[in-house]
């Protein structure tokens, strides 16, 4: 699998002159594969470090946005070059607001700047809570058969999403993966609001979140043969991966890259228990020789504490989590207008969190 992998996957360069790597080889796998349980970017041993900043496909002019505007230009020069970013590539922020027709531009803007900037991207195709993205929470059916239909207020079924986004973007030379569903989990709402306390987790959970897996992997792959593909996976014993069923559904053939979110165990690098928590995760990632990157880690700060207090306890926490094996870390999460007297995950460009990224960055 993995020596598959190393020959067929990856980023096509946008342009010749513009590849980081000169061999024929290196060429035919792309920029960014997998191999020996590890992230290679241009063939060379890369442990990605980088932000999530969902909001910078917001474009007030055509979409209905999701966080406040980003300067695209001003966000990716301040990045360590070549560090990894992750962001919210969703249908309805490629959507008119007024006309409900498709516009890709905003979300074009993002890979455009990140190409200008010698940066690497996660685009997340669309989010488990339906945040920004219709607001409709997907439950189980969804991941079923629901994917295949268009539901209001899109003109694209998530299916064809998926497949117009990778036809579009699978050439760019900023793409590091692609990634389905953000925290997936295959659960069904007890109520109208579904709260998280009433959702009912049925028996072939597992079974349903790796069919999904495997069959819209599948189509993707068909779409974009060469680009890995990620499972957003929370990984703290969510519905349809509890305990050994993230081992399950990460076995699949089209998940190249597992994922573990981190919150709530601010001086702790391997939080969780024996059963969900990242330790496990991580011996589950290395049985199936897969990296596991942890997609997300965010600690509360502002009013709650400081942000140098912040930092440093992120930055005890990667070097842990990097000497147990995990791939790579995103830090949740940089916004242009951080809630200061607040208190929130918010990064904004003078957080002391910018330096540890590019230690850490630096080091890999």
């Amino acid at each position: 699998m993995i020596g598959r992998l190393m020959l067929a996957l990856g980023i096509v360069a946008a342009s010749v002159a513009g590849c980081g790597g000169n061999s024929s080889a290196q060429e035919a796998s792309g920029r960014v594969t997998v191999g020996s349980g590890g992230i290679l970017l241009d063939g060379q041993r890369w442990e990605p470090y980088g932000f999530n900043a969902y909001q910078l496909a917001t474009d007030w002019n055509i979409n209905s946005g999701c966080g406040a505007a980003v300067d695209l230009d001003r966000f990716f020069a301040a990045l360590p070059r070549r560090s990894l970013v992750r962001f919210d590539a969703f249908q309805a922020l490629a959507t008119n607001r007024v006309t409900g027709e498709l516009n890709f531009a905003p979300i074009d803007a993002v890979f455009a700047a990140a190409e200008r900037h010698d940066q690497l991207l996660i685009p997340v195709l669309s989010p488990q809570d339906g945040s920004c993205d219709g607001n409709r929470f997907k439950e189980r059916q969804w991941y079923v058969d629901g994917w295949h239909e268009a539901a209001a207020p899109f003109t694209l079924s998530f299916r064809d999403w998926m497949t117009a986004a990778a036809d579009r973007w699978k050439d760019s030379h900023a793409l590091a993966a692609w990634e389905l569903v953000g925290e997936p989990e295959t659960s069904t709402c007890a109520d109208a609001a579904c709260s998280w306390s009433l959702r009912d987790c049925t028996a072939d959970a597992a079974t349903v979140l790796r069919a999904f897996f495997d069959t819209a992997g599948a189509e993707l792959r068909r779409h974009d043969p060469r680009t890995l593909i990620t499972a957003g996976l929370a990984g703290g014993g969510q519905c349809g991966a509890q305990g050994d069923e993230y081992r399950t559904v990460g076995a699949s053939p089209f998940v190249d890259v597992l994922q573990y979110h981190d919150y709530g165990a601010d001086t702790v690098a391997l939080p969780g228990d024996e059963w969900n928590g990242l330790g496990q995760r991580l011996r589950q990632a290395a049985e199936l020789g897969k990296p596991l990157l942890v997609g997300e880690v965010g600690e509360l700060a502002g009013s709650c504490e400081s942000v140098d207090a912040r930092a440093a306890n992120i930055d005890a926490k990667l070097d842990g989590q990097r000497a147990a094996g995990a791939a790579g870390a995103l830090v949740w999460s940089f916004v242009p207008d951080p809630r200061t007297q607040a208190c929130t995950y918010d990064v904004g460009y003078d957080d002391p969190l910018w330096s540890v990224v590019a230690r850490h960055a630096d080091r890999s």
